[in-house]
């Protein structure tokens, strides 16, 4: 082999070596990350705003005696439901039946006086008018039977107190509702408008009562042009449920901020035919905060902090990842309101964001947005990804 053949050989040989060298090179470099994107959910929702608060009784009377005396029965078990009228406690009524029949005595006496005085003024003006009975006689007799007038009037009152206080002998609930427990057994002394006996409290309804800041209070009151929406709906769960079954409406809102702590106290009506819900306890509470709007939601997960600004990562039909600014609304049953920056057609990336950059190439695989709880839902978590 000649010189010049063996040099041809070794480049042949080089260039061989480079070429596999640039082959497998090229096989080893990496290739464009795969994520997950998803167009926006479009879905007519209403916002509701959160608020914690506590559930008191509608009506709370404090029974308490009208009259003193000596407790001779007690006409209910503790905790049981009453109806307006229903007899509660018995007072000894002896002394006061006493006290009825002698003002009905002296009324008796006053009216039998005064029909007496009557049938003499009637005979004396007969007299008067022959002058057999004198004019000062007639007059000193009519003042008689004016003074047994306002006298009857007197005792009748009297006699009216009296029954008044035979009545209140018996001790009614003036409401419907629950009673409490008795404060005072039977055999002990009760003073006038003093001595607790029970409580009775309302039951059905109920009140949701919870504070507002004025912020939030200015919110509404520019929704509703300045006026109040005492129908606004709302909806409570209580401190071991995951969701909000109870259901009512706002009846009532203060007439002043308090200067304190800055907020407004708000009030609902919640039915509760049951009885199930009692004062005290304590309850989140939605209150419808917009109308029926169309929104745009996506995954809250998907959405990313860029430069202070909120963004969501989205993937271009060539497959560039891009970012769009934009602004937040509330959640909706776990899916995050997009208030404004994106569209329906957007392709987000829900999934792998940390593997996306702008500008770089990604491999996109379609999935589908869906609420909590629905059919398209049930398929995703199990792992069957919508084709786009």
């Amino acid at each position: 082999m000649t010189k010049l053949a063996a040099l041809a050989v070794l480049f042949l040989a080089l260039g061989l070596s480079l070429a596999g060298c640039e082959k497998k090179q090229t096989a080893s470099s990496p290739e464009a990350p795969k994520v997950t994107v998803a167009k926006p959910l479009s879905e007519k929702i209403v916002d509701w705003d959160d608020y914690i608060g506590r559930f008191e009784a509608v009506q709370t009377v404090e029974i308490r005696p009208r009259v003193s005396g000596y407790l001779v029965n007690v006409h209910f078990q503790d905790g049981q439901k009453v109806k307006k009228g229903d007899l509660l406690f018995t007072i000894d009524q002896r002394p006061f039946i006493a006290a009825l029949d002698a003002a009905r005595g002296q009324l008796a006496e006053i009216q039998a006086t005064l029909a007496n005085l009557e049938i003499q003024l009637a005979r004396q003006k007969k007299l008067v008018a022959n002058r057999t009975v004198s004019q000062q006689k007639y007059d000193d007799t009519q003042a008689q039977v004016n003074a047994a007038v306002a006298q009857l009037k007197a005792q009748e009152a009297d006699v009216h107190a009296a029954q008044l206080n035979v009545d209140f002998t018996e001790i009614r609930s003036p409401i419907d509702g629950k009673v409490s427990y008795r404060r005072v057994d039977v055999g002990n002394a009760v003073k006038s408008d003093d001595t607790l006996l029970t409580t009775v409290t309302s039951v059905d309804p109920i009140h949701f009562v919870f504070q507002g800041s004025e912020a939030q209070y200015l919110k509404y009151q520019r929704q509703h042009a300045g006026g109040r929406d005492d129908g606004t709906p709302v909806r409570i769960r209580l401190q071991d449920e995951n969701s909000y079954d109870w259901n009512g409406h706002l009846d009532f809102v203060d007439t002043m901020i308090d200067t304190g702590s800055g907020t407004i106290r708000g009030r609902a009506v919640v039915d509760n035919p049951k009885g199930f819900l009692v004062p005290g306890m304590f309850g989140h509470l939605e209150l419808q905060a917009s109308d029926p709007y169309t929104a745009l939601m996506i995954p809250d997960t998907a959405v990313a902090t860029l430069a202070g600004n909120r963004v969501v990562y989205i993937v271009e039909s060539d497959g560039t990842v891009d970012f769009k600014r934009i602004e937040l609304g509330p959640l909706h049953e776990g899916l995050r309101v997009i208030r404004s920056g994106i569209t329906e057609n957007d392709r987000v990336i829900v999934d792998g964001q940390q593997r996306a950059r702008p500008g770089a190439k990604v491999q996109a695989e379609m999935t589908t947005i869906t609420l909590p709880g629905s059919t398209a839902a049930e398929a995703s978590a199990s792992g069957s990804p919508a084709a786009e």
